[in-house]
């Protein structure tokens, strides 16, 4: 009786990319294409029903990022991952950051002529995946950094012990969220007038992804959309997105809000954390802010909410219809700290409602 063959799951955006692969493990013997998927939540879909023995997987994807979905399989259960990605280059971050995460291999897509060199990698591609299929998954999972302790905001910085200074006629939006954020944020953002008040955003996002999602937001929108520096101006017009891997704190300035830019420990497992910006608008601006937390598994930035809510802000979850995922605003609303529960198409209007103003 002939051994089964490996069976193997292609997650990757492009079309093209799926093809290829799918077309070379065709060829192969002894290998079958189980699935495809365009972005890790489709493939989790899929693999309730069915778990591939490896997973062929590109990191940069719409909805959920690749090493963001690397790092849960390997903590919920572990499977052979070979990353197949342009941002993956030998020696770079991101592919230490794939390889510390659990990834068996990692294979470099070039940026231009993608078909061909596919074709041409094709038999170190599908050896590779025998191997992956050959590795010892509980020796990957433990390659894989054993999970944080989930820390909360007081990691980084206290609680408000006091009422927030009102005396300015500035006002900040904060913004948090995480799975299926990139889309909402563009649906949020690309209506805004350039004399909505100044914003500040939290995306779960890895180093390197949050400069080029902002510059992507900034050609769309009338609004200027850039990665936060630390010392910057929230002014009205502006969003700031704190940048992959680093915490953002709203700071006062006289009467001007800045953000800081801050090192310091995974909070909820993630840095940057929804709850630390929160935390410091909460302690800050008030009843001057506006919070709203929108698509996102897990809580983080619940909290956070929470505290905005009871130092006067006004408060927004994005609701369960429009989200990728409800968990953060579910758990948002769970504790308390939501004023209105709103529509991803309601959120922009609610926000410009909020203050519009010139620049100063």
């Amino acid at each position: 009786m002939s051994e089964r063959p490996i069976r193997v799951m292609i997650v990757d955006d492009s079309a093209v990319v799926r093809q290829v692969v799918a077309a070379a493990i065709a060829d192969a013997p002894g290998m079958e294409v189980m699935a495809t998927a365009s972005d890790p939540l489709f493939a989790m879909n899929k693999m309730r029903s069915d778990w591939p023995d490896v997973i062929v997987l590109d990191i940069e994807m719409p909805r959920m990022d690749g090493l963001s979905f690397l790092r849960k399989l390997m903590a919920e259960r572990p499977t052979p991952v070979v990353i197949c990605s342009t941002l993956a280059e030998r020696g770079s971050a991101t592919a230490m950051q794939a390889l510390e995460a659990g990834a068996f291999a990692i294979v470099t897509k070039p940026r231009a002529g993608l078909k061909g060199f596919l074709e041409n990698a094709a038999t170190d591609l599908v050896a590779t995946i025998r191997a992956a299929a050959r590795a010892n998954v509980r020796a990957l999972s433990r390659v894989a950094a054993p999970p944080a302790a989930k820390l909360s905001a007081d990691a980084v910085l206290p609680a408000a012990t006091g009422t927030a200074l009102h005396d300015t006629t500035d006002k900040v939006i904060a913004l948090g969220t995480s799975t299926g954020g990139t889309q909402a944020l563009e649906a949020v953002l690309k209506p805004l007038p350039a004399t909505v008040a100044g914003i500040v955003i939290v995306q779960h996002m890895p180093e390197r992804f949050t400069a080029m999602f902002a510059e992507r937001l900034n050609s769309l929108c009338a609004i200027e959309v850039r990665e936060a520096k630390g010392g910057e101006r929230v002014l009205p017009g502006r969003a700031l997105i704190a940048p992959g891997g680093r915490h953002m704190l709203l700071k006062r300035s006289g009467a001007h809000y800045l953000v800081d830019i801050v090192d310091g420990p995974l909070v909820n497992r993630h840095k940057p954390s929804v709850d630390v910006l929160f935390r410091s608008v909460a302690k800050v601006a008030g009843r001057n802010a506006l919070g709203a937390i929108m698509t996102g598994m897990g809580d983080d930035g619940a909290r956070g909410l929470r505290e905005m809510h009871d130092a006067g802000a006004t408060t927004i979850a994005q609701d369960e219809a429009s989200s990728v995922v409800f968990g953060m605003p579910r758990e948002a609303i769970r504790l308390g700290g939501v004023d209105r529960v709103l529509a991803l198409d309601k959120i922009a209007p609610a926000l410009v409602g909020f203050g519009t103003t010139s620049r100063a």
